[in-house]
């Protein structure tokens, strides 16, 4: 708003000093129009410039006067999409700005977990790594910077996102990998069942690995699989305490 006063009295100022030339001397007609144009234009360009974004939902607000991630806006929907690789940027449907709201609710509500235990607080080498791992995904780093400067995602606002997903790993790891046993039962139930069967649907010639060689991958698998499960009920329990609030339809 000061902004727009600003402009305003900006653009007044230049048309009482043409006026005021103009009677001094006719042949000042030109600088008239000439000069007229661009205090127009600056009104113009200054509102053009002002970017208005849209407040989405908020996600536990209430009582909280300085919660970050409690707002959810229309730019977040779109800093999401665009670290989504193969995703289209131009022109969203519902469906995907919608898939993508419920996506990042799931992601704040663990991250306002997480932020409770400072110790899992990320490393500046942590948060390097994790940049570069997201890079990776991309065909290319030119492909990568593009897409941000397509939904005005800064360097600083990038590394903020970064910070907060490897927080929400972190967190996951403390509250359910460390939990998480897998016995030998389970790995040979799996490797039977499963493991076996795919393999030689999928490649009947190739040599299919002993139990001792497979325990390591199936393991890894069954335990993962495990964590998927353990955070879906953790988020299902989460969002029936939460209270979130939709502020406007995407």
């Amino acid at each position: 708003m000061k902004r727009m006063k600003y402009t305003t009295n900006k653009k007044n100022w230049c048309l009482d000093k043409v006026f005021r030339l103009l009677t001094a001397h006719r042949s000042l007609l030109t600088a008239f129009v000439l000069l007229t144009a661009h205090c127009l234009l600056l009104t113009d360009t200054a509102r053009a410039q002002q970017v208005v974004d849209k407040m989405v939902a908020t996600v536990n607000a209430s009582g909280q006067t300085r919660c970050q991630v409690c707002l959810i806006t229309y730019s977040d929907l779109l800093w999401q999409l665009a670290l989504q690789p193969n995703t289209v940027l131009a022109k969203p449907s519902s469906n995907e700005l919608n898939r993508t709201l419920n996506l990042i609710i799931d992601q704040r509500l663990i991250l306002q977990e997480a932020e409770k235990l400072p110790s899992i607080a990320p490393t500046s080498d942590e948060i390097t790594a994790a940049r570069d791992e997201l890079v990776k995904a991309f065909p290319s780093q030119a492909e990568f910077q593009s897409r941000l400067q397509r939904v005005g995602l800064t360097a600083e606002k990038l590394n903020e996102i970064i910070d907060q997903r490897v927080k929400i790993e972190k967190y996951l790891d403390f509250r359910f990998r460390n939990f998480v046993v897998i016995t030998q039962t389970e790995i040979a139930a799996y490797y039977r069942d499963v493991y076996v069967p795919r393999l030689r649907s999928r490649a009947p010639g190739q040599i299919v690995p002993t139990l001792e060689q497979a325990s390591p991958s199936i393991e890894k698998t069954l335990t993962e699989a495990k964590i998927e499960t353990d955070t879906d009920a953790f988020l299902d329990n989460a969002r029936e305490r939460a209270e979130i609030v939709m502020l406007s339809p995407v």
